[in-house]
C-alpha cells in the first residue's frame, strides 16, 4: 500500500523558539534533511546532486564556524599575554 503526499509539515519540523537563523547548528541541519527526505515525492525525489550541495555547503559552514571559534581562542590568549607582558615589564621597572 502506498501512503499518499502530504504538504502538512511534520511534527518535528516545528520551530524551535527564541533562536535566531544564525544559531541553527548540525543538529537542525539533520532535522531539516530528514524531515525533506520524509515530504519529498517518491515519484520525482531530490537530485543527488542538490542533497550533496546541502550537504558540502553545511560542512564548509561548520568549518568556518570552528576556524572563527579557534581564531577567537587564540585572540583571547594573545590579550592575555601582552596584559602579563606588560604587568611583568611595569614590575621590573618599578612601576605600579
Amino acid at each position: 500500500m502506498i501512503t499518499p503526499v502530504t504538504n502538512q509539515p511534520a511534527a518535528s519540523a516545528a520551530p524551535v523558539a527564541g533562536r535566531g537563523m544564525d544559531q541553527l547548528g548540525q543538529g537542525d541541519f539533520l532535522r531539516l534533511l530528514t524531515v525533506q527526505m520524509q515530504q519529498q515525492d517518491p515519484m520525482d525525489p531530490v537530485d543527488n546532486k542538490e542533497m550533496l550541495a546541502q550537504m558540502a555547503q553545511f560542512s564548509s559552514l561548520a568549518g568556518v564556524a570552528e576556524t572563527n571559534s579557534m581564531l577567537e581562542r587564540i585572540s583571547d590568549k594573545l590579550d592575555q599575554l601582552i596584559v602579563s607582558t606588560e604587568t611583568a615589564h611595569d614590575l621590573r621597572n618599578g612601576e605600579n
